[in-house]
């Protein structure tokens, strides 16, 4: 159909920014949607103008920072189709114990989004303003020239760094749940696969818990409904055989680190594109050539397991009745293919949470979606992340104490705001808190009358004292705590600061920008694959005691 039969030649005949400006309002979809209506439309749909303004309207990422990533994809159309895709995986994520020190965040990296494992720690000597903070990766997703995503898992085995490739599943607008599995694959849809074939040299005379029941034949999350000890076990093996070391070149920066200097930033972001391609490299020859269809002879990929042999070497006569309805054994999983590889999922659950933290769904190796927004009203102004330690201002960036990551959010009881102050990271040795715990409540209603008790902080600044509420914050203690009534103070400059009336303790809080302080952040070194995603089982104390800033 013309342009004219199709009553565009007007609309059409307007200047490129005024049809950039008009079209803005319309969603990815609708522009898809309306480029197929003629060719005049789809001409101009498939422009760079159009696609960049999407973008940036994202606002996942600098304006100039979309420029140089164009760099890497055929057109700014790709770049929209990936930043679409890993919108709903920004942000703060939780491992479901609440005693494990466990906090990802979520972040652009350069053309990819990077999950940084939070190191539980203590204020750096430059402080919070200038300095850095402990991290260390825990998965990449990186986006290829046509906008599509190769997933890859971080881990470190004996003292080498190590990349795990495999499979993102599509993500859900409103996702709330990420999952490691293992999956079935029917042909190849990225990364390395690996062939359960060999798998009956490692499960050889050992007998599975899950293999004494004989639960109902389902296809549907077939991994899921394995037991937690058969999952792990499936996970340490396919890790095993699909890794691939990470090659020194690929082993620096995994994004852009704060530049004053052009010259300087130009050479990240050379650095980063030979990264990104040599990554992508990798992926793309993980099973170059290789046919699932074909069972016989020897396999073309080293890294690759089978089931066949397994199920013989496994009693399949046992039939003992299932410990519970629609579990899976681990002959059922083995039945289901040969072939199968690592893929990450994104799923929408329903959840229940108690002050925004998620209660568990039975699944080891899951990570929660953590609600943290901006202030969207006057009344909530506080909403979001915030981070800072015990003492006097400015003790928000006091080195050589812990530091707390505290989560603030709002809601109405009994017809009055309150606002919550949740903590999700405590750096400590020992937790004394467990993660999800209320530090304090504040009812933003009722004013308090408490005079702040000093007048200049500890370098005889001046301190400016512009709004106090009444509150009550938790005592010491881990499980067994008290309430003590308490003050919450909003400086001038910014901090606001808990005091609790009895014990006189200080917590004094800053606004943080996770990502800005990750970017200038100190990278750690990786657990092992499995145990890097959230199999972590280490209870009440720091997993990394040995690092710098302890």
């Amino acid at each position: 159909m013309s342009s004219d039969h199709c009553g565009s030649r007007l609309f059409l005949a307007l200047p490129d920014d005024i049809l950039t400006i008009i079209t803005s309002s319309l969603s990815v979809g609708d522009l898809c949607n309306l480029g197929l209506t003629c060719p005049g439309l789809d001409s101009f749909m498939s422009s760079h103008k159009v696609w960049l303004f999407q973008c940036d309207k994202l606002g996942l990422v600098p304006y100039t920072t979309l420029i140089e990533w164009r760099k890497g994809v055929f057109s700014y159309k790709a770049l929209c189709r990936f930043l679409v895709n890993i919108q709903p995986l920004i942000g703060t994520w939780v491992h479901r114990n609440p005693e494990l020190m466990h906090v990802v965040y979520v972040m652009p990296g350069f053309l990819s989004v990077v999950g940084c494992r939070i190191i539980p720690q203590k204020i750096g000597p430059l402080g919070l303003e200038d300095g850095s903070i402990l991290w260390t990766p825990v998965f990449e997703i990186l986006c290829n020239h046509v906008g599509s995503t190769s997933f890859f898992l971080h881990g470190r085995e004996r003292g080498v760094d190590y990349v795990y490739p495999g499979l993102l599943k599509s993500v859900n607008k409103d996702c709330n749940v990420l999952l490691l599995e293992i999956e079935h694959r029917h042909q190849w849809a990225g990364g390395k696969l690996a062939d359960l074939k060999n798998f009956a040299h490692e499960v050889d005379n050992e007998v599975s818990s899950s293999q004494r029941i004989v639960g109902q034949k389902r296809t549907e999350k077939p991994f899921i409904r394995l037991e937690s000890d058969d999952r792990e076990l499936v996970l340490e093996f396919v890790t095993s055989q699909v890794r691939d070391i990470v090659p020194d070149a690929a082993n620096v920066l995994l994004f852009p680190r704060p530049r004053i200097d052009a010259v300087d930033s130009q050479q990240d972001f050379i650095v980063l594109h030979e990264r990104r391609l040599l990554l992508l490299q990798m992926y793309e020859r993980g099973n170059m050539n290789h046919d699932l269809k074909s069972d016989e002879g020897s396999p073309l990929n080293p890294t690759e397991l089978g089931s066949s042999e397994v199920y013989k070497s496994l009693d399949c006569t046992c039939n003992y009745p299932a410990s519970q309805a629609g579990d899976a054994t681990l002959h059922e999983f083995l039945q289901l293919g040969d072939w199968v590889g690592l893929s990450l999922q994104a799923e929408t659950k329903e959840l229940y949470s108690c002050k925004y933290w998620p209660y568990r769904y039975e699944i080891l190796s899951a990570f929660y979606k953590f609600p943290i927004r901006a202030p969207k009203a006057c009344d909530e102004e506080f909403a979001g992340l915030w981070g800072g330690t015990f003492g006097l201002p400015p003790s928000a960036d006091k080195p050589g104490k812990p530091l707390f990551l505290i989560f603030i959010s709002y809601e109405e009881t009994k017809g009055q705001q309150q606002m919550y102050a949740n903590k999700i990271l405590e750096g400590k040795s020992r937790v004394s808190r467990p993660n999800g715990s209320t530090m304090f409540v504040v009812n933003i209603d009722e004013p308090s009358m408490t005079i702040f008790p000093w007048n200049t902080d500890k370098q005889t600044n001046s301190i400016s004292v512009k709004q106090s509420f009444k509150g009550e914050g938790i005592s010491d203690g881990y499980r067994y705590r008290s309430i003590q009534p308490g003050s919450l103070f909003v400086l001038e400059n910014g901090l606001i600061v808990f005091l609790w009336e009895h014990s006189r303790d200080l917590l004094t809080l800053k606004r943080l920008d996770l990502g800005e302080l990750l970017r200038r952040g100190e990278r750690l070194p990786s657990f092992p694959p499995v145990l890097n995603f959230a199999h972590l089982t280490s209870k009440y104390r720091n997993i990394y005691p040995g690092f710098s800033h302890f």
